[in-house]
């Protein structure tokens, strides 16, 4: 696949991009490899990245070794050619020992994350055009055997990186579907779903106000006077004495 167009199409389509988010996974219960709805990779997936990651290991070593017996001092140029020579071979040796080790042990996790396998991808675009000017280098400058030995690593390069567009060709068709399988399914579980009209609540503005309510005073309690008091034991009570009469005047 064309690169240009490829990296187009993860651009443009909305639901490669949801993909994306959904290709985020982890170990399955079984403690392998799972897919981003969950369910197990199958084994010709992991079958076919393990080989194409193995033969991109194979082909990582084989490059470092010949980039170490490269004699760039010795080629008939001028020096700020061999200094940017130089240059490229130590950006491509750090990849190799570092960066590219990094995403392949990302890749193995997770055989199918989307995001993964796109990382790898743009890793092996940059790793080839850096390496493809050494490489034109050596065929006009080199010795034989270090233009034969760069052209086989960088057509394993070339090679290993058109199959991991064709990867996630197919892993971004599989994951485009699953999301339309998806939304259907939501679709389904939504008209199942009866729907509840609101409560309605009504306010009446014509009820008249209510009165306030007015407390009641307490009622006061009535005196009571204490009872004659009792003669002792043995007593009676004397009469009582009777106003005289008043005297008349003779």
């Amino acid at each position: 696949m064309n690169r240009t167009l490829l990296l187009t199409i993860f651009a443009s389509s909305p639901l490669l991009c949801a993909a994306l988010a959904l290709g985020q996974s982890g170990p399955s219960a079984s403690g392998g490899p799972s897919a981003q709805s969950g369910a197990p990779v199958s084994y010709a997936s992991v079958t076919q990245l393990n080989g194409m990651l193995t033969q991109l290991e194979a082909t990582s070593k084989s490059t470092q070794a010949d980039l170490v017996k490269l004699r760039i001092e010795r080629w008939k140029t001028s020096a700020a050619s061999k200094k940017d020579a130089l240059a490229a071979v130590d950006s491509v040796q750090r990849n190799l020992q570092n960066t590219l080790p990094d995403v392949i042990a990302q890749l193995r996790t997770s055989p199918e994350d989307l995001p993964s396998t796109f990382k790898l991808y743009r890793n092996l675009d940059a790793l080839c055009d850096v390496f493809g000017s050494v490489a034109e280098g050596a065929a006009q400058l080199g010795t034989k055997d270090e233009q034969q030995a760069l052209a086989n690593d960088l057509e394993g390069f070339s090679n290993t990186r058109k199959q991991m567009a064709q990867r996630m060709e197919t892993l971004s068709s599989a994951k485009e579907a699953e999301l339309v399988r998806l939304r259907a399914d939501l679709k389904t579980a939504q008209a199942a779903i009866p729907a509840t009209p609101p409560k309605k609540i009504v306010i009446d503005d014509n009820e008249p106000p209510k009165k306030p309510v007015v407390k009641k005073k307490p009622a006061a309690k009535p005196t009571t006077t204490s009872p004659a008091a009792k003669p002792p034991a043995g007593q009676t009570t004397p009469p009582a004495i009777q106003p005289s009469p008043a005297i008349k005047p003779q």
